[in-house]
């Protein structure tokens, strides 16, 4: 089977695992079946964008809209490469 160029790949959460926004600590989490992953910073708003409807790329330049100065296109691709490794992503 063919692994998609990292730009191509339209990545989801894996089907055991769900993103869940913890009102009372005001930040994102993920459900994992016996842990739960806590999401710093804006990672659960890329996260969020992982519907397998977005490629990578198509990720990239929604998050570099909304958050223009950051590194978002070096930032982002290892991060849910890094999510895809764990198994949390496919």
């Amino acid at each position: 089977m063919r692994v998609p160029a990292p730009t191509d790949w339209r990545p989801r959460l894996a089907p055991a695992i769900v993103l869940r926004h913890d009102r009372a600590r005001d930040t994102d989490l993920l459900l994992l079946p016996e842990r739960v992953v806590v999401l710093r910073g804006a990672a659960g708003a890329v996260v969020g964008l992982c519907d397998g409807t977005h490629s990578v790329r198509d990720i990239v330049d929604e998050l570099a809209d909304r958050f223009p100065d950051s590194a978002v296109a070096t930032d982002v691709p290892p991060f849910l490469q890094g999510m895809r490794k764990e198994g949390w992503l496919r």
